[in-house]
């Protein structure tokens, strides 16, 4: 094997600044929290932008059950579910932050999460909706609800249709029903904070959002053009994601532009994650998190190196939303949210988009209990002609061999059905 295979470019600045910036912000916002600010827990389906333009400090449900997974401490919080008399093995990406509160705090990731004094979420099934529910139970802590409506109709390439014409995408039944709850989670949230909403402010919000989604889909158009790939997914999520958290800022904005000029650097200098790159593979799912380590055990071994994930493919393609009313605009940014990335033939039409402007030779498929359509998503990149591993198995869970077992069976797919 050459020297060249088993090199290992150094990390992406853009991850390691946002990651640290991550680490500064949580301490700060613990601060804020103890002298007396109010705190929302939000799922990363439920519209962040009116908590950024009320000033109000929130925290991402799946961001904090990503580092609880990654601290090895899923395992425990899911086990307090257990404890409390609720299943452990369904929805594990909604529960762990649940779950976590009961951590000790000398254990906890950061010092533990505050006690939120609300949780937003859109009610996208049952289980959702009995997780947050469980949340509001503490005398602490109110739930806000959005609805969940379904598209009855698909439109074809909807990625390029959304950003600017949204209103022939979405129904209006569903962006009126959107609109209407965005208008009253600001006055649920007025109530109980005293905190003022300005819809100018909004507006200011969206702006800084729709220039990140743009520095975004630079870079993930640059990744998906260059040979061999220059940045590790390892590098990517955390550079891309930790921004998307606090969209609507100007560091986010600035942190997107600054991974795109630190990627184009690369391939100017023609980086490689993996000089000597056979197999370029696409990872459909969310991360997983308790072994994030995976994703680069291929390269030396096979050449193999993951060149896609949905993390930065949908802050490319997913958030951009022009309109001159801000509210209705940000309900086209959210009332189609779960359509993109589960709901065929709209996911499955972009996953096979991105998998054929990617070059990828081969998908691997991580299909959790909660993710709907993944099927359709399968057979649409085999009718392409590109081999799929389907696994099924939490992102979050590490009790017993989930890594050996996904490790094991990505290895002997490059085997059999790819390189073979």
């Amino acid at each position: 094997m050459s020297a060249a295979h088993t090199a290992s470019p150094e990390r992406l600045a853009a991850a390691t600044a946002a990651t640290a910036r991550q680490k500064e912000w949580f301490a700060q916002m613990r601060a804020e929290v103890a002298a007396g600010a109010p705190l929302a827990l939000v799922n990363a389906d439920a519209p962040q932008e009116i908590l950024r333009a009320m000033g109000i400090p929130y925290v991402v449900n799946q961001w904090w059950a990503s580092v609880v997974a990654a601290k090895r401490l899923g395992p425990a919080s899911l086990n307090t579910i257990a404890g409390l008399g609720y299943p452990d093995d369904s929805y594990q990406y909604d529960a762990i932050g649940l779950g976590s509160m009961n951590l000790p705090a000398e254990q906890a990731p950061w010092g533990g999460l505050p006690r939120p004094d609300f949780v937003i979420a859109e009610s996208s099934g049952d289980a959702t909706r009995k997780v947050f529910d469980l949340w509001a139970q503490h005398p602490e802590t109110e739930f806000f609800a959005f609805e969940r409506s379904s598209a009855t109709t698909a439109p074809d390439n909807w990625w390029d249709l959304v950003p600017h014409r949204w209103d022939q995408a979405y129904a209006a039944d569903r962006l009126d029903l959107m609109t209407d709850e965005n208008w009253q989670l600001v006055e649920f949230l007025t109530e109980r904070t005293g905190r003022t909403f300005d819809l100018d402010r909004l507006a200011a919000v969206m702006d800084l959002v729709n220039e990140q989604a743009e520095w975004n889909r630079r870079t993930r158009d640059l990744i998906a053009s260059s040979r061999p790939t220059p940045v590790s997914v390892n590098d990517s999520i955390p550079a891309v994601m930790i921004p998307q958290w606090h969209r609507g800022s100007e560091w986010a904005r600035d942190a997107a532009r600054a991974l795109y000029e630190e990627v184009e650097q690369a391939v100017h200098a023609r980086r490689a994650v993996c000089p000597d790159e056979r197999v370029r593979l696409m990872w459909i799912g969310r991360g997983l998190w308790f072994d994030l380590g995976l994703y680069q055990r291929f390269q030396e071994k096979y050449g193999a190196v993951f060149v896609w994930s949905m993390y930065l493919a949908i802050a490319a393609d997913g958030y951009p939303r022009y309109g001159d009313d801000p509210m209705r605009t940000l309900a086209a940014r959210f009332v189609g949210f779960t359509d993109q990335l589960y709901t065929p033939p709209w996911s499955s039409q972009w996953y096979v988009k991105e998998a054929l402007a990617h070059g990828v030779d081969a998908v691997v498929h991580l299909v959790a209990d909660d993710v709907p359509g993944g099927t359709f998503t399968t057979a649409a990149l085999k009718q392409a002609g590109i081999p799929v591993l389907e696994i099924n198995a939490s992102n979050a869970d590490s009790r017993g061999d989930t890594a050996t077992v996904v490790e094991n069976a990505i290895g002997g797919f490059l085997e059999r059905r790819v390189l073979g």
